[in-house]
């Protein structure tokens, strides 16, 4: 299974995660991808970004037609 989890790594590269994480196993392991301040910030998008570049349909939280469901589904 994979997860991700914001952290922040201290002055003594100390990893300390941002959210409580429940762990079933005693030992896990992880992958760490540091971004350097100015990626980090670009990460933080504003709401309405995209505000009038595109329209939600009316039916979008209608349930997906049969044969779209049959091919999430591999049947």
């Amino acid at each position: 299974m994979w997860r991700t989890v914001e952290a922040v790594i201290d002055e003594n590269g100390e990893i300390h995660l941002l959210e409580a994480v429940a762990l079933k196993k005693k030992k896990h392991r992880a992958l760490v991808t540091i971004l350097d301040d100015a990626i980090a910030d670009r990460l933080e998008r504003p709401f309405g970004l995209s505000a009038g570049e595109f329209v939600v349909p009316d039916d979008f939280n209608d349930p997906l037609p049969e044969h779209i469901l049959r091919d999430f589904e591999g049947v």
